[in-house]
This record gives C-alpha cells, sequence and structure tokens, in this order.
C-alpha cells in the first residue's frame, strides 16, 4: 500500500518538487506575469511531462499546479469558467503520472495559496478567501488528493484560513509561508510564532516556501525548527538573495547591459542570479541538519536542481542515473582509455 506523507516523514525526509510556474513558462506553455496555470487545459501533455520529471528527479508528491488558479485570478483574465475544470483537470493528471514511479507511487497533493484579495481589516474579503478554498478544497476532495498543500501565505490569517478549510474537508495539511522583505508577515506576525500556531492548530507540516533563496530563507527555517515540535517545510526559490535584498521581486543584476522591459530582473531577467546546483546542496546539507523534513524548491526549479536536494539528504531519484559524474568526459575525465592530448589541452581550452 501507498504510504501517507505523515508515514513517509516518520521513516525520513520528504521530497516535493515545486517549481512548474516558472518552468512551464521557460517551456513556453505559461504566460509570466498573469501567471495563471491553463497548461492543464491548454496542453495536458506538457504538463503531466513536467509533473514526470520532478518525480523523476526525487520528488516523492506529484503537486497538482492550481497554483494562482483560483476565482480571482481566473476573474482577472476572464476565465472564471475555466475554474472547476482547470482545477479538476491538474489533479488528474497528477494522479496519472504519481502512478508511474516504480518504486513507489507518488503522493498527490491538492494545491492552494495567497489569493492577493485577502485583507486584515475587511471581514468580507477573509469570507470571500475562504469560499475561494473550500471550492477548490472541495475539488481536491472529491478527487481523491493524499493532502493539501497551501502556500505562499504572507498573511497569518490567511493561512489559518487555508488550514481551517483543508481540516473541514478531513485532509491532511502542509502550510507554508511566503516571508516578504520587511521578515515579518504582513499581518504582524513573526513567521516562527505563526508556523508554531498553526501546528498547535493542527497543520502536519508548516514552513516557509518562495521569495526567498536559500541564504536569506534559512535563518528563518531554523527559527521556526526552535519554536516547533512537528515537521518543518523549506522550499526556496534558487536565486542568490541577499541581506540587502532578501527576495527575488528585487534582486539587481548589476552586469546587465541591455533596457529591461520591467522595473526588476522578476520574472523574466533572473537568470543570471541563479544559485548553481552545488550551492543548493549545501543548503540542502545545512537544512537537514538544522531539522528540516520536508524538502524542496520552489520558482526557477529545474529537475536538476531538485535531484541534487533529495540526493544530498539521502535519496536515490529515478533519475539519478544521469547525474553528473566527469570521468569520461574528453578534457576533464579521469578514464585511462582518454586520449591524453586532449587532457594536456584543456587548461587552455
Amino acid at each position: 500500500m501507498k504510504r501517507s506523507l505523515e508515514q513517509r516523514l516518520q521513516d525520513g525526509p520528504v521530497i516535493c518538487g515545486e517549481g512548474y510556474l516558472f518552468e512551464l513558462e521557460r517551456r513556453g506553455y505559461l504566460q509570466a506575469g498573469s501567471f495563471v496555470p491553463e497548461v492543464a487545459l491548454d496542453n495536458p501533455e506538457a504538463l503531466k511531462q513536467t509533473y514526470r520529471d520532478y518525480m523523476n528527479a526525487g520528488s516523492d508528491v506529484v503537486l497538482a499546479f492550481t497554483y494562482n488558479a483560483h476565482r480571482e485570478k481566473m476573474r482577472i483574465i476572464g476565465k472564471e469558467d475555466y475554474l472547476e475544470p482547470l482545477n479538476r483537470q491538474a489533479i488528474r493528471l497528477a494522479k496519472e503520472v504519481a502512478k508511474e514511479n516504480e518504486e513507489e507511487e507518488a503522493l498527490v497533493a491538492g494545491n492552494i495559496s495567497n489569493t492577493n484579495v485577502f485583507d486584515s481589516d475587511d471581514q468580507a474579503s477573509k469570507d470571500l478567501v475562504r469560499n475561494m478554498f473550500d471550492e477548490m478544497v472541495g475539488w481536491c476532495k472529491e478527487e481523491g488528493v493524499d493532502f493539501i498543500n497551501g502556500e505562499t501565505f504572507y498573511y497569518y490569517e490567511e493561512a489559518l484560513i487555508a488550514l481551517e478549510v483543508i481540516q473541514s474537508h478531513g485532509l491532511p495539511a502542509v502550510i507554508t509561508f511566503g516571508l516578504m522583505g520587511e521578515n515579518v508577515l504582513r499581518d504582524g506576525y513573526s513567521v516562527e510564532e505563526g508556523a508554531r500556531l498553526l501546528q498547535e492548530q493542527g497543520a502536519l507540516v508548516v514552513g516557509m516556501n518562495c521569495f526567498r533563496g536559500p541564504q536569506t530563507m534559512q535563518p528563518y527555517v531554523e527559527k521556526i525548527r526552535q519554536h516547533t515540535d512537528g515537521y518543518v517545510a523549506a522550499l526556496p526559490v534558487p536565486y542568490r538573495t541577499t541581506e540587502e535584498h532578501p527576495t527575488f521581486f528585487n534582486l539587481p543584476d548589476g552586469g546587465c547591459s541591455c533596457h529591461l522591459p520591467t522595473e526588476t530582473t522578476f520574472p523574466t531577467s533572473l537568470d543570471p542570479l541563479y544559485t548553481n546546483r552545488y550551492e543548493l546542496a549545501a543548503w540542502a546539507k545545512e537544512a537537514k541538519e538544522s531539522g528540516v523534513n520536508y524538502f524542496g524548491l520552489c520558482c526557477g526549479a529545474s529537475p536538476s536542481m531538485l535531484r541534487e536536494v533529495a540526493e544530498t539528504v539521502g535519496r536515490v531519484a529515478p533519475n539519478s542515473k544521469y547525474s553528473p559524474n566527469m570521468e569520461k568526459h574528453f578534457l576533464f575525465g579521469t578514464d585511462d582509455t582518454l586520449k591524453s592530448h586532449n587532457q594536456e589541452y584543456r587548461s587552455k581550452a
């Protein structure tokens, strides 16, 4: 039988592949800016292959790509009629791919996220958010997901509403915060206090995702670990955020010689600001030692990056057979049968 999320967490680290938003934009199947996952309906095979690539890179979870597939986003693009079909299709495709995992069927997670309509001072907005979550989680329940991933919340109270709705449908919850540059949630809670309260309310996993790279997320993950007793999640973006620029929203690129069509490098000019896979491996090692249980990467991550994280925390991915091995490289290899004149030339290559 397929183990539950809690059973897998009890047995060791769990890997969750995220980052579909940027990856599918990079592959040409999603529009940057609106960032709505219409790909589930427009190009289902492209979405299935992306699910598959992240699963084969080591993800224990096929996360249904319904990030931003909520009523507010669909209203903005004028496609509210697509809302339910899109959500159900994304989950069904995830379930198909999850069954392909030869070692053990992958978990399938439903996904809800920040709505961008929540207002701490407006009860009507809170009611609207609750209704938006309720319909999405209801579809997840009917489609048979294993748990719900509620992510990228920058208000504690919005995250709490998400948790309450998930629990009302009887599903386990992973809840993660997106921490903006102010270093506190927008309703004044520290991220560690918010995580502690959510765990006390019954969230199975609490933590952080998106916005911040490893260097500016890890200190707050450690605070969450210190203030909670349960399972902790960390899913940074793979960019070199700094103390001066703690999120990827305002990262400068001092080496850019062209005119950017946007005010910032976010979202389509971040390429020179990537961390490399070995920096991600160093972070994953640090995160594991600090007590993180649920690992992943968020916007910008590629399958090869996720595989590096998975292998660093002790996992062997289906595609680990394709992990780097320079032994046979014509310039830098060590194989005795390589041509010596090539290796002698490598310093001039």
